[in-house]
């Protein structure tokens, strides 16, 4: 006591403090109240061990809580597998309520492959659940042209349960439907008409469901059900018209060429026969001179000279008769 007075309050409030300290990391490093939880859950887990996850930087709750799971569930795991699990980025949680999951559905999943499909991006505990209980996926409306030309679009739902040795590297979900709608349009576009589709709906899921589409994927398909087919457009009469119509075009096309050319062709007639007129006309004009030139020769007389122009005049009347005859009768025809 002497001692303690002669440290004075100050010191001892310090001393008080350090001890406090000391004591709070020897609990965080050491967390005495999990342990004591494991111990009651005859779950033994020493107090080294919980020092070493904390140097670690593993949050010992983490791995006492799941593994005290796992044991009351009459399962054996190792703690170092769920701690090196917890290290590797793993959910240890939903790892274990997986693994009892699968032990009460009678599922086999051995810890290893649990961890791999957690690590893999996988939720586990939801595969385990979808094996258990089947999940029902639906596709969206796939439309597709029977040989008749109809279009019918399809619903289908998809019955799956998760495959548990194939969820590490199988295909997902969109594979299934990008698979089931290929099936549908493959069905549908085999049939003869549409008539027959309409029918009988349920050859399209045995058919589809008989091409083995989840191999390869994490899903085991249990069924496909068509929950909807409704008649679309008339595509065949669609694809004949826009036929029929580009036809048309085609020959109109050729039509509109054809009568440039003739309208080419025309003008180019036109053209000679101006050229043949101006030939008529220049050789109209040699006459006279001809005719002079015949006079100064003496090889042309004046009768001569008079009865070429009586021809003359009398071929002038009568292209001047018919002229006016020809016109006469137009209109009595």
């Amino acid at each position: 006591m002497q001692f303690l007075d002669q440290l004075g309050p100050v010191v001892i409030v310090g001393i008080v403090v350090l001890a406090a300290i000391v004591f709070g990391i020897i609990v965080y490093f050491v967390p005495v109240g999990l342990w004591v939880k494991a111990l009651a859950a005859r779950t033994y887990v020493g107090l080294v061990t919980l020092f070493g996850m904390r140097l670690r930087g593993v949050n010992p709750s983490a791995i006492v809580l799941p593994l005290i799971s796992v044991t009351k569930a009459g399962l054996k795991l190792n703690i170092d597998e769920l701690e090196a699990h917890y290290l590797a980025g793993g959910n240890v949680d939903r790892v274990v309520r997986a693994l009892i999951s699968a032990d009460k559905a009678g599922i086999e999943l051995p810890f290893n492959r649990a961890a791999a499909i957690d690590l893999a991006g996988r939720d586990v505990l939801e595969a385990v659940q979808m094996s258990v209980n089947p999940k029902v996926i639906q596709t969206p409306k796939v439309a597709a042209m029977a040989k008749d030309g109809i279009q019918l679009i399809a619903l289908a739902l998809v019955t799956v349960r998760a495959n548990i040795n194939r969820l590490v590297g199988g295909a997902g979900e969109e594979t299934i439907l990008a698979r089931v709608g290929e099936g549908i349009v493959s069905t549908i576009g085999s049939a003869a008409s549409h008539k027959a589709v309409l029918e009988n709906p349920d050859n399209i899921s045995k058919t589809v469901l008989a091409k083995g589409l989840d191999s390869g994927t994490a899903f085991e398909i249990l069924s496909i059900d068509i929950a909807d087919l409704d008649v679309g457009k008339n595509i065949g009469a669609e694809l004949q018209t826009d036929q029929a119509e580009a036809d048309k075009r085609i020959a109109q096309a050729k039509a509109e060429e054809r009568r440039a050319m003739a309208i080419a062709t025309e003008q180019e007639m036109k053209a000679r026969t101006q050229e043949m007129r101006a030939k008529v006309v220049e050789a109209e004009a040699q006459v006279p001179l001809a005719i002079a030139e015949a006079f100064r020769n003496g090889r042309l007389g004046v009768m001569d000279y008079v009865r070429y122009r009586n021809v003359e005049s009398d071929t002038a009347m009568r292209q001047s008769i018919a002229r006016t005859g020809g016109a006469e009768e137009k209109p009595g025809t």
